[in-house]
């Protein structure tokens, strides 16, 4: 083996390293607003939540900021997304009373306060968390 071959074969088992390194970092959870809807009470929220950590979350809750079309906080929600298990996603709709779904511009998720889980350290559902929106809202994490 000459020393060309040995330096190329430490360069990409380095790079393997480092890409395998990345993936475990961004294996967290994902939330999507999916949509908003009138209703009764005032507005219908419905999400998409998923669960790339190895470990199922038993209980998971968040708080999440509306912002108004003014851009200033409508309201502070604790949301109970309850049980997500490892690997999956599940479909989560939250009724918000007297809240008019035109005025909603932006959600932002605050906190974790609730993450728990067997092998999950406190603050972890944050860690890595990726939002995105489908809704005429924007979602931040």
């Amino acid at each position: 083996m000459t020393v060309r071959t040995i330096l190329l074969s430490a360069m990409l088992s380095a790079a393997a390293i480092t890409h395998a390194a990345a993936q475990d970092v961004s294996k967290g959870l994902d939330v999507e607003l999916n949509a908003l809807a009138s209703s009764q009470k005032g507005c219908l929220f419905t999400f998409v939540a998923g669960n790339g950590f190895a470990q199922n979350v038993s209980k998971v809750s968040f708080e999440f900021v509306i912002f108004n079309d003014k851009g200033t906080v409508e309201r502070l929600a604790l949301l109970d997304f309850r049980d997500l298990p490892a690997g999956k996603s599940k479909v989560r709709q939250f009724d918000v009373p007297g809240i008019k779904c035109e005025t909603v511009k932006n959600l932002l998720i605050n906190d974790a306060p609730v993450c728990e889980g067997e092998g999950l350290e406190k603050g972890r559902c944050m860690d890595g968390i990726v939002t995105r929106s489908k809704a005429t809202a924007t979602l931040e994490g």
